[in-house]
């Protein structure tokens, strides 16, 4: 049997689902390469600094100020200074990003029903533990 690489499949799967959520997304001006990953944190904890969201998501520093700037332009975060760090700025979410909350956690959901469709619940429940157990591997 000729059986294709985790790591082949795993990268396909995440171009695909993040093709899917780019289109989900778009329409609320929220673009790909992780920006609603940055929000849900932003919403979550406000006054997080953009240093913490880097570590926490495990993203690049480059990354990170990319999507907070264009999440910041599309009017779902803004910044203000840090009282304890001239240099820092904490984060906050917007009216707007707290009124689009409950339509961003109905999005994630129906991708995730998209991305299990062909899953019976023990083996979505399943595949959920295997792939943490991959994750937190070289933590």
């Amino acid at each position: 049997m000729n059986k294709e690489s985790i790591g082949k499949l795993l990268s396909s799967a995440h171009r695909q689902n993040q093709k899917r959520l780019g289109k989900m997304l778009a329409p609320y001006g929220i673009g790909t390469g992780g920006q609603h990953s940055f929000l849900i944190n932003v919403i979550r904890r406000p006054g997080i600094t953009q240093e913490q969201l880097t570590q926490e998501l495990k993203f690049d520093k480059a990354t990170t100020a990319r999507s907070i700037k264009q999440l910041e332009l599309s009017g779902y975060i803004e910044r203000k200074p840090d009282p304890d760090d001239r240099r820092s700025h904490l984060l906050y979410p917007t009216d707007k990003a707290v009124q689009f909350w409950p339509e961003l956690q109905a999005i994630l959901n129906r991708n995730n029903q998209l991305i299990a469709r062909h899953l019976t619940k023990e083996e979505e429940n399943r595949l959920i533990g295997l792939l943490q157990k991959l994750y937190f591997e070289d933590e």
